[in-house]
This record gives structure tokens, sequence and C-alpha cells, in this order.
């Protein structure tokens, strides 16, 4: 804990003391339960806070209020018990007999100390929810601890429906849950066969992400309630060196458009191999000091007790609220000094080898099946946790208000269950012909949506250059948010515009704000560090369609812009199509891909994307004036299609198929010079090459074009189909592979990793994909 001076310290103990000789119910519980001690510094806070909630008048008596944190004592030993066994049994008995060899595992796995760190933690949230009679949200970065989070769970019953048939609150059931966890067992359809995973996953209860991407989390909490909601963050001190940006929170929050977002820091000193980078640096009191640089104001708590974290998230929140109250009441300005609570413990605590790098994974010396000072280390420690079953009932019993207080259960809290519509707004349709730049087009259309729909709090990712990326209008119309206001730029205390040099930052600002409307625009080039980011919120949407409780927030656009083919002047670092290509490697009905032919298509796929929920939309779009193409229902026809046949030749020898807008004004050019030639050409554009893939589960097949549109489109009549893309060529051909013709009658060109500091002409030319090029290509090929 921080340093507390001689002076302190003792008028501590003498309040400690008092308070347990003015109480005997106070006192009893003060002495601790199993591995819980508390500390005088918590006794002092925990009676402050009872004698709190007395006056406000939830409670009447101090007993009343103690039965609760006496259960958090019980139940935190219990759910420790059940964790080592988790790591280590394939057998569970409630009445606390020693395990013998086969009781073990032969592979024990598991992040066995931070799950253990995080009992006391999630029973914390869980207690303060029952002490308010109020419902939190909840939200763990370290997703790889989930087993403190299920076995919580299923002590207190706050369970899906497939957990709770399969893990009931007995012998059986806890052990088929230790079974399960890290079982491997596969199903026919080759997916996990029992309902518990490593991390957090679509089973657990109330689980809004995997965290298996350290730092994601600290990126997005701030983000995620809406005013009037309630959010506890649970991070990691080894995840505070993944992302940058963390430290920014309170550059964001804002009284007006968020609700309390309360941060706690599980500081147990630990990576996997080593120390963490924070303790490295100087531990807490280095960290304690950079919180405070970075505007927030740090509330130490004894990271092992299960009072302090219901102390600390209720202090937290409290003084946030109290802000709030002071904001709106024009009596404080921004910064606000956001709190952050940590909880400093060891890895592992309450088991044996805490504080140890061997605490993160399996902490015994060996495998307790095969080995007896293991075994015995095993049963000595899981008996200084077990608690009499009985007394467990009773402990649960305490903890489930949820009825009498007409509240949700934590598995359904208000984050878990967002469904979010939007009220869409038709665009002004532009006619075929003049040279229009499709982001100034999305400019408009968006700021009309936004409009339209002011009930929904907006978020726009931008690692700078929105301006450039000709979004004007929305800029001026929605503000980079800042703490003070530069006087002719357009920003604004309570603006919608989140913008930071850190793609990764923006992009989870984004995807936090599942309750609200929003959007990212970054250069292509830059937009591949939001992978990480998207990959973690695909994976997770798709694993809750799977078992039938589908993403319902509003889908998210991110749009790549300034791209491959317009940033010759920026060298070829700037050249990079990887965004698309990595993502169309992902479930395509999870993550659209598209590249818009000009400006009516790139607003019907804002449009399409904005009628969808759970997704996200990756939009390739050009930002300098390219040639209007398409009308309004050859643009919805293309979005409903995937691809569109653009001049209906039916007995041409040659197909060229475009993906992307200057690839199709490409294949225009090589058009008219094979027809100079007397051969005739059919030009084809394709929006989203991920609908014409080889379907790999049922799922994805439902949103992959059907056989008899796709003959229509590629009939296999054609001498020859060139395809001409935005990105690599061999991408394009991977993934559309039942529209490759083979070798002989098949021409693909792309990106051949050719760059420099060229026009877009010269960047065609140099990666062979001019006209001239092409059409001599397919003269060649046709001759043979």
């Amino acid at each position: 804990m921080f340093p507390i001076n001689v002076d302190d310290l003792h008028r501590i103990e003498q309040r400690a003391a008092l308070y347990r000789s003015s109480s005997p119910e106070f006192a009893d519980w003060a002495s601790g339960y199993g591995v819980v001690k508390h500390s005088d510094t918590t006794q002092v806070r925990v009676f402050d806070l009872c004698q709190q909630l007395i006056c406000e008048g939830r409670y009447s008596y101090l007993a009343n209020i103690l039965d609760i944190f006496n259960a958090a004592d019980r139940l935190t030993n219990f759910a420790m018990w059940v964790v080592v066994h988790m790591t280590y049994a394939n057998k569970v008995y409630l009445d606390g007999r020693l395990l013998e060899e086969t009781d073990f595992k032969e592979n024990p796995q598991g992040h066995t100390g931070g799950s253990l760190n995080m009992v006391p933690a999630y029973i914390g949230y869980l207690a303060s929810n029952t002490l308010t009679g109020s419902t939190r949200s909840w939200l763990m970065g370290q997703g790889h601890c989930v087993a403190a989070i299920d076995s919580v769970n299923i002590l207190l019953g706050n369970l899906y429906e497939e957990q709770a048939e399969r893990y009931p609150l007995t012998n059986g059931g806890l052990s088929r849950l230790v079974t399960d966890f890290y079982g491997y067992a596969i199903d026919e359809d080759g997916r996990s066969a029992a309902p518990i995973g490593s991390h957090v996953n679509a089973h657990t209860a109330g689980g809004l992400i995997e965290g298996g991407y350290l730092g994601f989390a600290e990126l997005q909490y701030v983000h995620m309630p809406l005013p009037g909601e309630n959010l506890v963050a649970f991070l990691s001190d080894g995840a505070f060196e993944e992302q940058r940006g963390s430290d920014w929170a309170a550059r964001w929050w804002r009284a007006e458009d968020c609700g309390s977002a309360t941060p706690v820091m599980i500081a147990n000193g630990r990576r996997i191999d080593q120390r963490s980078t924070m303790y490295q640096q100087g531990g807490m009191n280095w960290f304690y000091k950079h919180l405070e640089h970075n505007g927030f104001h740090p509330i130490a708590i004894d990271g092992r007790d299960p009072a302090a974290f219901i102390w600390g998230i209720l202090e937290a929140e409290s003084r946030l609220i109290a802000c709030s109250e002071q904001i709106n009441a024009g009596k404080m300005n921004y910064p606000v000094k956001l709190p952050y609570v940590i909880a400093e413990t060891e890895k592992g605590y309450g088991f044996y080898g805490a504080g140890t790098n061997a605490a993160h994974g399996s902490p015994l010396p060996g495998n307790p099946r095969h080995d007896a000072i293991s075994r015995q280390a095993f049963n000595q420690s899981a008996r200084n946790l077990r608690v009499p079953f009985q007394t467990i009932q009773n402990a649960v019993q305490s903890l489930n208000s949820h009825q009498q207080d007409k509240r949700p259960r934590e598995k359904d809290h208000v984050l878990s269950r967002r469904e979010v519509r939007l009220q869409l707004v038709e665009p002004k349709w532009l006619t075929v012909g003049p040279e229009v730049s499709p982001m100034e087009f999305i400019d408009q259309q968006f700021c009309k949506l936004v409009q339209a729909n002011p009930q929904l709090r907006v978020r726009l990712g931008n690692p700078d250059e929105l301006q450039s990326n000709r979004m004007r209008k929305t800029l001026k119309l929605l503000c980079h948010r800042v703490l003070q206001v530069e006087q002719g730029v357009s920003e604004s205390i309570t603006g919608s515009v989140i913008t930071a040099l850190n793609e990764e930052a923006v992009v989870c600002a984004a995807l936090g704000n599942k309750g609200g409307l929003n959007l990212v625009v970054s250069y292509e080039a830059f937009a591949a560090k939001m992978l990480g980011a998207i990959r973690q919120e695909i994976i997770f949407a798709r694993h809750q369609k799977e078992v039938g409780r589908p993403a319902k927030w509003l889908s998210v656009p991110i749009i790549a812009t300034s791209h491959l083919w317009e940033n010759g002047k920026n060298e070829q670092s700037h050249q990079d199509p990887l965004f698309g290509e990595a993502l169309m490697a992902e479930m395509s009905d999870m993550v659209r891909v598209v590249y818009p032919a000009d400006a009516n298509s790139s607003a019907a796929c804002l449009n399409a994307c904005f009628d969808t929920q759970g997704q996200i939309w990756a939009m390739t779009i050009a930002k300098q004036p390219v040639r209007s193409m398409l009308n309004r229902d050859q643009a919805k026809q293309l979005i409903r299609d995937g691809a569109l046949v653009l001049n209906d030749q039916k007995e041409a020898s040659v197909q060229l198929i475009a993906i992307g807008s200057y690839q199709l004004n490409i294949c225009f050019e090589v058009k008219a010079l094979l027809e100079e030639k007397g051969i005739a050409a059919q030009v084809v554009y394709i929006l989203e090459p991920g609908r014409f893939r080889v379907a790999r589960d049922k799922t994805e097949k439902e949103n992959l074009v059907n056989e008899l549109l796709c003959e229509k489109l590629f009939p296999n009549s054609c001498k020859l189909r060139v395809f001409v893309t935005h990105f690599h060529a061999e991408s394009l051909l991977s993934v559309c592979r039942p529209l490759d013709l083979g070798a002989d009658r098949c021409l693909a060109f792309g990106y051949a990793n050719r760059g420099g500091t060229l026009d877009t002409g010269g960047l065609l030319k140099a990666n062979g994909c001019d006209s001239a090029t092409i059409a001599n290509a397919i003269d060649r090929k046709l001759a043979q």
C-alpha cells in the first residue's frame, strides 16, 4: 500500500479499535474469515460506509449491512477454492475431503494467479450492487481470469441457461465444471463442446469482451456507459503497458454525455515472466503520481479483501457523481479528476506460490496427480479456503437481493443488453457522370444521419486529418472533444470527435460506444493498427450469434481513405492495403469488407451498415473526386448482390472485373482498347469480395451470394476473366476462389508492392495496373 505516516497510521489504529469495541457484530466481522483479512484502514472505511448507508435510510441496523460483508468474505474463500480446483482437479467434493491422485488432471491448465486476484474484486462488485440495490455493469480487461467470474457466477446462480443446466452447485455439477475447463472437448461442427472457455466468452454471464487482447478494455471503458449508467471496469497492471491511451480517459469523460465509469486496477505486480514494467519503474508510488499527472484521483485499497473493493467502488462512484452534480450546477470546470481504484495485492494470493512467477499459471511445483509434494501443497492450501456448504448457501441468499430490489441479475446488466436502431435518411442521390469526392458525399450523409437521430450519442474516431479526409461538415457539426477550446478551430468541451494520433485509442472510442452511433475515419495504411481491437469485437459478436444471443449494437463503419492509390506523395509507408485484406480473412457475416465504386455506392454502404447490428463494416473509399458511375438503383443493387454488371454484353469473350474506384476506371479504359481491336468485353464491379468465397460454415454461407446469382454475374462461358483489384491480386484470388477459372483463363492485377513518391497514374503503372499493360497482357493470353 502507499506509505502512510506514523501519526496517520496511529489514528487509523485507534479508530479501528474504537469501532470494534463499539459493536460486537463489527468486531466479529473485523476478525476476518479464512484467507480474507481486514486491515485497520479497511475496517475504518467500512464502518464509516455502514453509518452512511444507515443515515441514507437504506438500512436500519449495522448488523444487516454486515451480513452482506460477511457473505462476501465467505464467498471469496469458496470461489477461490473452486478456482484452484478448476486448474488442477477433475473432481470436486463439497465436503472438503482430501483429493487423491486420480482426482487430479493429467494436464493442469489455468491462469490461476490472476483469477484468484479477481475473485475478491468481482465479489466486491456484486456486493456493492446488493448494498445499494442497483445493478452496475462490469467489464474485465484481463479475460484470462474468467475462472474467477465463472466460479462466482455458479455459486450465485448468475448464469445463462446453458451453464445453469450443466453446472449446478453440486459435486457433480462442479466436477463437470472443472473437467470442462481446459478439457478441449469439441463437437461435430468443430466448436467447443462445453459452455466455458479460457477467457471471457459468449457463455460468460454478463461478459462484454474476450479480454484476450490486453489493453483494449482500458481504451474503451470511459466511452461505454451512457448518462445514468454505472460501469465497474477491472483492469490489470500488466495490460497498463500494452496500449497507449489508457491514461487519456479524463480527456474524454463528460458529465453531459457519459455515465459513471469506475476503473479498478488489479495491481499484482507481475506479468507472465517477470515483474510488470510499472513495478520496475517504481511500483505503486510511481503509478500514483502518474495517475495524478494524467487527470485521475487515485484511491488505494487492499486488493486481497472484498470489503475493500466494496468501499472502493462506492467511494469512487460517489466522488464522480458529486463532480457531475457540480459540473451541471456550473460550479466546476473540466477536467474532472476521475477516481481510479488501485487494488494492490500479490499474484495468486490465498494459494501456494503466491507472489511468484509461477503463480500466473500453475503455481504448484509439479503435477499433483503424479507428485506427492504438490498434492500435499494443494490439499493444504485448498483446506485454508474451504467453507462449509451450508454457510455458502446462507451467503448466497444474502447477496441475491435482485427480486426484492426489483433489479436485473448481473448477467443482464444494461451494457450487455444493448439494442440500438437508427432512423435512416435517404442520400441526395447524384446523377451519373460528374466527378465527386466519395468522402465528401459520405460527409454529407453522415451529418444527415446524426441530425435525424439526436437520441444517439455519437463517437467519431479520428486519428487526425479529418478535414484532409473531406469530413469537413461533420467536423464542424460534431467538433473535436477538448479540455480547452482553441479559437477558430472546430473544438468543443462536449465535442463528439475523439481525436488522438493513436489508431487503437480512437477506434476503441467507437467500439466502446455500443449504445450510440459511431464512425471511424483513418488513412488506409494506418487503419491496420486497429486490427487487434476490431478482431476482438467481431470474434466475440460471432460467438454471441452462434449461441443464440446476437449482439444488437448498431454496426460500426470504419472507413479507410487517403488510400494506397491516392497516397503517392507520402512514400510507400502510406501505400498499404492490409486493412481490408486482413479483415477479409475473418468471417464474412461479421465483418463486411467493401470497396465502394463512387459517391452513390459509398453513401449506400453507409446506410446499409447502419441498417444492421453487431457487424463491422470496413470501407475503403476514395477521397479524391472520381466519376459517378452508378445511379441510385444500381448503388442499392450493388449492396444487395455484392456485385453488378455494368454493361450487359453477354457474348463478350473477356470479362473485366473491378474492385476499387480507380480500378473501375481502368477497366473501362481497357474495354475501350479491346474494342478497338474487335474484342468484346464486359465490365463487372465487385463491391464485397467476401460474399463470393467458399463458405467456411453454415452461418457464413447465409451471407454469401447464392449460386444462381453468382452464375448470372460470372458465367463460365467467357473465354478470359480479368481481375483488376485495389489490393494484392493473390489475396483476391484466394478469397474469390470460386470465380477463378484457372491460369489458362484468368488474369489478375493488383498491388505488387511497388510504390514511392508517385501520382495515381504512376502508382498504377509501377504496379502493372495501368490500362495499356493490362490490355497487352490480355492480347498475349488470347493469342495463346
